[in-house]
């Protein structure tokens, strides 16, 4: 693929304004997943690299922090145009080591930027407040005050957007970040490192490492000076992560984890609307994504002719490579993912469910899947209880609203459900019995820059995004200023 900019594409990390390699000349394959053909190696940082990338944080914040909110907002707002102006080439380094469609990536790199403009310009309204005093001759109030170095760890499925909310919120605050992208997509990461450069950031505000997995993240949560730590991924690296922190100590959270969002049609729903949300809602970044669909509740009077159109509208789904035109599928991301696609609907094939379109590998191979549709699931099926980063959606029965709600209820996860209906009664009813963080209502797009983004449950804690995404990289701070020559009140 041929860059407009080709400084984006680099096989190095960046720590304290500096391209750098492996001290030990380590490095790790990353591969194409459409083809499995390596696109580069990138170094392996070890321990004390890592390490390093705090010291450099740690140096910048005694600066950063007191820098004019003004002029941070300014470079932001550099960053946000230098994203935008490299829209095109961001969005092919994105789909050549993600695998999603081109035109998938293009939103993606627009959404990510969104965070950018959004917090740049939302941290100018970041102010503190004045308390009414109940102490006589004394002034009360708060401020807003930077945590400090913040340890951001992003996942491969939106390997832009995950770092630009997170490290928006942080920067802008006056927060330094020490990003760790996933393995499997450290190119976004390393071309945003280069555009923030550019954009004139000072060394050591954000710094990009790539190592051992474990041992970077074991290094970077447990290192007294990170104040902060946002991490997005699964549930399960989630609670090592939280684990890892408690133990060294206390210090500000935020946990983006995994999904089983249900998605519940009633039965006085639009039909059509109904269908083309819910394959929106599921196959999305090739199904790969912690908000899809994996488990369609539909109202049995709809039931029958739901599955029906679903399912042609799912055949008409075009898999392919990210830039063949019209495409709407792409690979799956490793060979894990795709022995446990597999495998989820051989279970549910052997327990008796109807595969009505897909259920098979593709003919294009490697870790390509069939867009598939799995009516009749039932909970004890892989496919009904399990997150299916996949193209595979699951489709379920139901007689009563309560029941919706409890099939829907029951699961670990809480970060995202939809509904399709028409009766408000019937919404609100559903958006407050549902114990999920984010409910979408009769459509796909949800998320934002504006909004409070996270789970309940085991889906996490805390919000990116919104007014809330500054939280997990503030501290409050009340002050009492006594003795101001105030006139005092007479004791009663």
């Amino acid at each position: 693929m041929l860059l407009g900019h080709p400084v984006l594409f680099k096989s190095l990390c960046y720590i304290d304004g500096r391209w750098v390699h492996s001290n030990s000349a380590a490095s790790i394959p990353v591969t194409n997943p459409a083809d499995q053909k390596v696109l580069a190696h990138v170094p392996m940082l070890d321990k004390a690299q890592i390490v390093a990338s705090v010291d450099a944080a740690d140096r910048a914040f005694q600066s950063w922090r007191w820098m004019p909110q003004q002029r941070r907002s300014a470079l932001l707002l550099r960053w946000h145009e230098l994203i935008m102006r490299h829209q095109s080439d961001l969005a092919g380094i994105l789909s050549l080591e993600q695998g999603k469609p081109l035109a998938e990536s293009k939103g993606e790199i627009a959404y990510a930027a969104s965070f950018v403009e959004w917090f740049a310009n939302e941290a100018k309204r970041l102010t503190g407040r004045t308390i009414p005093t109940h102490i006589d001759g004394a002034q009360l109030g708060t401020l807003m005050e930077p945590v400090g170095v913040a340890a951001l760890i992003t996942p491969w499925n939106f390997p832009v957007a995950m770092i630009t909310r997170k490290a928006a919120a942080a920067i802008a605050v006056g927060c330094t970040v020490v990003v760790k992208p996933a393995h499997e997509t450290p190119f976004s990461a390393i071309a945003l490192a280069q555009l923030a450069e550019e954009a004139g950031f000072p060394p050591g505000v954000f710094n990009v490492v790539i190592g051992e997995p474990q041992v970077t993240m074991e290094t970077l949560v447990s290192d007294t000076r990170v104040r902060a730590v946002s991490f997005t991924g699964s549930t399960r690296v989630g609670g090592l992560v939280a684990k890892t922190a408690a133990q060294a100590g206390i210090k500000k959270l935020a946990l983006e984890l995994g999904g089983n969002a249900p998605f519940i049609v009633t039965e006085d729903a639009e039909l059509e609307q109904s269908v083309r949300v819910a394959v929106g809602a599921k196959f999305q970044t090739s199904g790969q994504d912690c908000c899809a669909a994996n488990r369609i509740l539909v109202a049995r009077p709809l039931y029958e002719r739901f599955v029906e159109r679903y399912t042609e509208a799912v055949k008409a789904l075009r898999v392919g490579t990210a830039f063949e035109a019209n495409v709407d599928v792409g690979p799956l991301m490793h060979q894990a993912a795709f022995d446990a696609t597999v495998a989820r609907v051989e279970d549910a094939r052997a327990q008796g469910a109807r595969i009505t379109t897909g259920g098979k590998p593709h003919t294009l191979g490697g870790w390509f899947y069939e867009p598939t549709v799995v009516a009749d699931a039932e909970p004890g099926m892989r496919i009904y209880d399990e997150e299916n980063f996949a193209p595979i959606s699951a489709i379920t029965p139901f007689d009563t609203l309560d029941e919706a709600v409890t099939l829907a209820n029951d699961t670990e996860y809480g970060l995202a459900a939809y509904v399709c209906a028409t009766r408000i009664d019937i919404i609100f009813q559903l958006v407050r019995r549902l114990e999920f963080a984010m409910v979408s209502v009769n459509g796909v797009k949800f998320t934002g820059a504006p909004i409070p983004f996270g789970g309940m449950k085991a889906s996490g804690l805390g919000r990116e995004g919104g007014a809330e995404g500054f939280e997990p990289f503030v501290e409050t701070k009340y002050f009492c200023l006594g003795n101001l020559g105030l006139p005092l009140t007479n004791a009663a």
